[in-house]
C-alpha cells in the first residue's frame, strides 16, 4: 500500500509544484496561466467527464448512497463550523473563507488522485459526485455570505443560472445522458473526446500549483488551523463513519472518505473577492491545505 501511495500522491505533488514554479518563473508567459485554467475548465476537464460518463457501466444502488454521504458530510461539517463560531468569536468576513475551507473541494485533485487509485471506475463515481456536490456547496456557500456578510443574496433563478452554467455539471448531466441513450456516439467521435481529455488531468493539476500564494501564510493563524481541520480531518472522519454505519463498503467508501480529505478548490478565493470575504485569509487556507493534503491523505488512505 505505501508503494501504491507514494506512486500516486508524489505525482499529483510533483506536477502541482510544477505549476507553482511555472508561475513564479513566468513560463511561457505571465498571462498564460489564467487562459490555460479556463481552457482546463471549460474544455478538457468536461471532456475528461463527458467521456467517463458515457462510457461507464454505473451502479445506481452504490452511487446513491455516496452522494448521500457526501453531501451529508457537507452540511454536518458546516453545522461544526457554525458552532466554533461562538466559541472562537471569528469575525463575520474572515468566518465565510473559514467555511469555504471547510466545505468545498478541489475538483482536480479529486479526479487526479482517485484515477491513479481505482481508474476509470473511480472516476465516473467520483464525477457523479460532484455533478450533486457542487450545486449543494454554492448554495450553502452563498448562503453564508448572506448571512454573515449582507453582499450574498440566494435566489432560485440566480441558482439555476450558475448550475446551468456550470461546465462540469453539463458535463456530467451530458455523459449520464449518452450512457443512458447507450452511447449512440461514433467511434470516430468518442475517441477525439478521449483523447482530449487525456489532458485534464495534468493541467488541472498544474493549474493548482499556479494558484498557491505562500505570501499570506501568516494570516489569523486560528481561523486557518480550524478551517483546515475540520476540512483534512474531521470531514474525513464524518464521511467514514457515515459510511460504515450505512453499508458503504470498498471503492465507494474510499472515495466518500477521498472525496472529503480534499482540500478547498481554488474558485473559493473568487466567490470571496466577489461577495465579501476576507481574500488573503481565503488565499492562505487554500495554500495551506493544499500542501497540508499530501500528509494527511497518506494516513488517511492505508486506514481505508
Amino acid at each position: 500500500m505505501s508503494n501504491l501511495l507514494i506512486n500516486a500522491l508524489l505525482p499529483i505533488a510533483l506536477i502541482i509544484f510544477t505549476g507553482y514554479l511555472f508561475k513564479h518563473m513566468k513560463f511561457p508567459t505571465a498571462d498564460f496561466w489564467p487562459k490555460m485554467d479556463r481552457f482546463t475548465y471549460y474544455v478538457l476537464m468536461p471532456s475528461l467527464l463527458v467521456y467517463e460518463l458515457a462510457v461507464a457501466k454505473i451502479d445506481v444502488s452504490h452511487t446513491v448512497n455516496l452522494v448521500a454521504i457526501s453531501l451529508s458530510g457537507i452540511f454536518l461539517v458546516l453545522v461544526l463550523l457554525m458552532l466554533l463560531k461562538g466559541v472562537f468569536q471569528f469575525e463575520n468576513r474572515a468566518f465565510t473563507s473559514i467555511v469555504q475551507g471547510g466545505i468545498r473541494f478541489n475538483t482536480y485533485v479529486l479526479l487526479a488522485l482517485v484515477n491513479a487509485l481505482y481508474g476509470a471506475q473511480g472516476l465516473v463515481l467520483s464525477a457523479i459526485v460532484i455533478a450533486f456536490a457542487i450545486p449543494f456547496i454554492n448554495v450553502l456557500c452563498i448562503s453564508v455570505f448572506a448571512i454573515y456578510t449582507r453582499e450574498g443574496t440566494f435566489s432560485l433563478k440566480g441558482f439555476l443560472t450558475t448550475v446551468v452554467k456550470n461546465p462540469l455539471i453539463v458535463a456530467c448531466a451530458i455523459g449520464g445522458l449518452l450512457n443512458v441513450l447507450g452511447n449512440p456516439l461514433p467511434t470516430f467521435m468518442l475517441k477525439s473526446i478521449a483523447i482530449i481529455s487525456h489532458a485534464a488531468l495534468p493541467m488541472g493539476l498544474l493549474s493548482v500549483g499556479v494558484g498557491l500564494e505562500l505570501k499570506h501564510l501568516s494570516h489569523a493563524k486560528k481561523a486557518l488551523i480550524v478551517s483546515s481541520t475540520a476540512k483534512l480531518v474531521v470531514f474525513p472522519l464524518i464521511a467514514y463513519t457515515l459510511g460504515a454505519w450505512t453499508g458503504l463498503s470498498g471503492m465507494s467508501l474510499s472515495i466518500a472518505v477521498i472525496f472529503a480529505s480534499m482540500p478547498t478548490a481554488t474558485s473559493a478565493y473568487i466567490l470571496a473577492r466577489e461577495m465579501g470575504g476576507d481574500i488573503s485569509l481565503m488565499a492562505s487556507i487554500i495554500t495551506v491545505q493544499t500542501l497540508a493534503c499530501m500528509g494527511t491523505l497518506f494516513l488517511i488512505i492505508p486506514l481505508l
